[in-house]
């Protein structure tokens, strides 16, 4: 007996996934990895951004906000030009961060802020053209400032390297 309110040509979720599992069971190698080549394929062609709002020219971003030129950023908002971030904020030019918030052009950091120009830190702040440091703050070049110290010398630096 037909349930009410069911079209006749309706498809059960339930019944379509457990056929899905059953002929991806069955699939012997070849089957397999032209399955995978496919949805590569799909994925790499699609620049979707699912989940995002307000995102403009993003490519391939999920669940982003207010971000511009953005290309597989994952949970990040108010970020322009970064590629493979996730949970970053205001962060500009960056690669393959995490969890990052106001940094410049820095890549491979995680849980730090304020870094410009760094590669490989992990927990700091305030660092301008630093590389493999982890939990420290005002640093330049790996070396330590004092606090009102850094941003003199960070100041002059901008303007030398042209970065606003």
């Amino acid at each position: 007996m037909k349930e009410k309110g069911t079209r006749p040509d309706a498809v059960d979720p339930l019944a379509a996934e457990k056929a899905a599992r059953a002929l991806v069971a069955t699939l012997g190698k070849r089957e397999f990895l032209e399955q995978l080549q496919k949805l590569t394929k799909s994925f790499a062609s699609d620049p979707g951004n699912p989940g995002s709002y307000a995102c403009e020219g993003c490519q391939r971003c999920a669940n982003c906000m207010f971000c511009k030129d953005c290309d597989s950023c994952f949970q990040c908002t108010h970020c322009t030009r970064c590629e493979l971030c996730n949970n970053c904020s205001h962060c500009v030019e960056c690669k393959s961060c995490h969890a990052c918030a106001y940094c410049l052009q820095s890549e491979n950091c995680t849980t730090s802020a304020y870094l410009v120009l760094c590669r490989n830190l992990q927990d700091c702040n305030y660092c301008f053209g630093c590389v493999g440091l982890a939990k420290k703050d005002f640093h330049i070049l790996n070396v330590p400032f004092p606090r009102t110290e850094y941003f003199k010398v960070v100041g002059k630096l901008r303007k030398e390297l042209g970065l606003s």
